[in-house]
């Protein structure tokens, strides 16, 4: 009887795609995948440093899995277990730690899978974490998240990501272009590009050999992918050419994720970002004027040390003032060697909580009224497979929520429909304008 394992992943979507990959390296030694809350042999835990509480859902995890195999080997992998190696190895009922550099060795870390008495770890400096191993998330018919770059070169005051992930590096756009027609050929309709920085992408060895844009150009060639997405990406590397590229491409769809995260160049400074305010608002300008339906999404970050209620304010008028779709909003707490922990002015947590409140109102405000802007327009929509309530979902190319009425023939299938109204869930209600169905 094969033997069993079961994932469970907190964090990024990058997290989400090397699950999947360490998901196939098990099938391959032989273990079937199950559930996360069904009895597992072995319980992988990927863990994400970005968020807060990283230990404290650690354990919550671990604790979980315990309570549906007792006796199960557990594994820790990811940011946190490459930060804090040791402080997850005293987590009771953790049996190892896998750090950056051996998470993808796993099955050769894995031997006997006996319950070990203290943590067995795994941890090389993350100096020596220099390759680039591919990843891609399989299982969701309809979207496949694709790594194409992994690392940071930034040194951004408040981000342990270079801490957890090492350099940046990247895959080589011939092995991308395969993985992107592998995936096409198993029926997905939608691969998003995502890494730690990927308008960084182009190092190997640390020497530059690619760009970005032309990755983009050799997957927009791609057949069989309806649409690619482009994920997260620095506003000083989304350059005038990619923008350009986009709004003639029939691929990559209209929409962009640009980190702000402070409209204070005050505080963009004190953050070590690569960019003013001034260059963050032309890029929005020229995205809006080449594809004015384009979705624009953006991360903010409030209660940075030394930021004042003014800077906070300079923000939020900076962010209600752009022409954008909505916000990620994320409360600035402290990161153990980080230069920003160390700095001055820390701000209240009061005063951080009702920062976050206003944003996430106004991230609100955007997306309805990006969203009303959208209504009566004509959209290809892909349609997923959760149901609720009777109602499926799916995204239009500019990042548009829709719901109809579930028929699993619309399962990974891009329809026609019509935006009529918002529902009061926040949806888009649709009509149908090409046949959903041939009866």
């Amino acid at each position: 009887m094969d033997k069993r394992v079961a994932f469970y992943t907190l964090g990024c979507k990058l997290n989400f795609s090397e699950t999947s990959s360490i998901g196939r390296i098990f099938q391959d030694a032989g273990y079937q995948t199950v559930p996360f809350n069904e009895r597992a042999d072995v319980y992988v835990i990927n863990t994400c440093s970005v968020t807060d509480n990283a230990d404290k859902k650690c354990r919550k995890v671990v604790k979980e899995a315990l309570k549906y195999s007792p006796q199960a080997y557990i594994t820790i992998v990811g940011c946190y277990a490459q930060l804090k190696p040791r402080e997850i190895a005293e987590i009771p009922g953790v049996d190892m730690v896998l750090g950056a550099a051996e998470k993808f060795n796993i099955i050769e870390h894995i031997n006997d899978l006996t319950k070990q008495k203290k943590a067995i770890i795994h941890n090389a400096p993350i100096e020596e974490t220099n390759v680039f191993v591919p990843a891609f998330s399989f299982g969701d018919r309809t979207r496949t998240f694709l790594k194409v770059q992994d690392g940071c070169d930034y040194s951004c005051t408040f981000c342990t990501i270079p801490l957890a992930r090492g350099a940046s590096r990247s895959g080589t756009i011939e092995s991308l272009v395969k993985q992107a027609k592998d995936i096409a050929a198993s029926g997905v309709k939608e691969i998003v590009l995502t890494g730690v920085n990927i308008g960084d992408f182009g190092i190997r060895q640390g020497q530059r050999e690619d760009r970005f844009l032309d990755l983009v150009k050799a997957l927009d060639a791609v057949d069989g992918i309806d649409r690619f997405r482009i994920s997260s990406i620095e506003p000083n590397l989304l350059s005038n050419e990619i923008i350009d590229f986009v709004a003639s491409s029939k691929r990559f769809v209209p929409h962009f994720h640009m980190p702000l995260q402070s409209g204070s160049n005050k505080i963009l400074g004190l953050m070590r970002r690569r960019y003013k305010r001034e260059l963050y608002a032309e890029r929005v300008k020229r995205i809006k004027s080449l594809m004015p339906d384009c979705c624009i999404g953006v991360d903010v970050i409030v209660g940075f040390p030394g930021e004042t209620r003014e800077d906070f304010l300079q923000t939020y008028e900076f962010l209600n003032d752009l022409d954008i779709s909505y916000l990620h909003v994320f409360t600035y707490s402290e990161r153990e060697n980080t230069i920003a922990s160390q700095m001055e002015g820390a701000v209240p947590g009061s005063a951080r909580s009702d920062r976050s409140k206003m944003l996430h109102i106004l991230s609100e405000k955007k997306r309805r009224a990006f969203y009303v802007s959208q209504l009566g327009n004509e959209m290809e929509v892909l349609f997923e497979s959760d149901v609720k309530e009777g109602y499926m979902h799916g995204f239009s190319k500019n990042y548009v929520k829709v719901r109809a009425k579930y028929d699993p023939l619309l399962v990974n299938e891009i329809k026609t429909v019509r935006l009529l109204n918002i529902s009061n869930e926040g949806e888009v209600d649709v009509e149908e304008v090409e046949s959903f169905v041939e009866h």
